[in-house]
């Protein structure tokens, strides 16, 4: 199922965020069906570095190529601002369509933009964006293409602003909306009834914007609810762990991540071992 019908039949469409190949892989074994990728997890994951502008689509599309090659799902990718005016965000929707990519994430931020939820952001003028939306909606080479138009208007202008902004998105070709750092629960009810359409809320932990379950935020309206660095944030948790007790001496770890034979099953050895077999000499 396309990731627009998806937003049409699932209340609402949950997004786990996948950083890298391997936990694509494990969303799809979990039973989702579509999955988010996104800037902060994929540059911290594949780079180590924040997400506040050092890496631009030539660097970011190879991450997303391995991911999407490892995980056949509908995805949604986090296009950033474009990376530039008009033509680039024409070039960036393009790179992401040909490799596959369901759905699109566009944002309003300045260059060099950061995660919606980190201090010193700001956005451009309205009509810029507008003119970005346009471009993309009417140059889509699949005219299934999902493309989400984000702004980072409520914590720089306030959230009539982020309302403006959201429908003039609308009028120039958006398929969705998404209000980002929403900052209280009620905000986020507010939000989700303003628009009949697809709107997405971010439950990104540590974030501005309260954590909800996907069953409040349907109730509240939203279609889309991404759940973008969680998987990241608790690897990265585990790994701080095994490591503080390895330097230690303590090998007590052993034996209690994922098994070897479950892992071969994640990463597809028997398929790629079928093959060996049925063609070998």
């Amino acid at each position: 199922m396309s990731f627009r019908a998806l937003c049409t039949t699932e209340r609402p469409l949950i997004l786990p965020g996948a950083f890298d190949a391997i936990s694509a892989r494990l969303i799809k074994r979990a039973g989702f069906k579509a999955y988010f990728t996104g800037g902060f997890p994929t540059i911290g994951a594949r780079w180590g570095l924040p997400d506040i502008g050092l890496v631009a689509l030539g660097e970011i599309s190879t991450a997303v190529r391995d991911i999407v090659a490892a995980c056949d799902l509908p995805v949604m990718v986090d296009g950033d601002n474009g990376y530039g005016d008009v033509k680039n965000t024409v070039h960036t929707l393009h790179t992401y369509e040909r490799l596959g990519v369901s759905a699109i994430m566009l944002e309003d931020q300045v260059a060099p933009k950061r995660c919606g939820h980190m201090a010193g952001k700001d956005v451009i003028p309205a009509a810029e964006m507008v003119a970005k939306v346009r471009a993309a909606a009417q140059s889509r080479i699949n005219r299934d293409t999902f493309i989400l138009a984000r702004t980072d208007a409520r914590d720089v202008h306030g959230l009539d602003e982020a309302y403006r902004r959201a429908e003039q998105y609308l009028k120039a070709g958006a398929d969705g909306i998404f209000i980002e750092s929403p900052h209280d629960v009620a905000e986020l009810e507010q939000i989700g009834r303003k628009f009949d359409v697809p709107q997405m809320a971010n439950m990104l932990e540590g974030g501005r914007t309260p954590i909800l379950k996907p069953a409040e935020l349907a109730d509240m309206g939203f279609r889309i609810a991404i759940y973008g660095i969680s998987l990241l944030m608790h690897s990265v948790k585990t790994m701080q762990d095994l490591l503080a007790k390895l330097a230690q001496g303590d090998t007590s770890f052993i034996g209690k991540g994922v098994g070897f034979e479950e892992y071969k099953t994640i990463v597809g050895f028997d398929d790629w071992a079928a093959v060996e077999d049925k063609f070998r000499r």
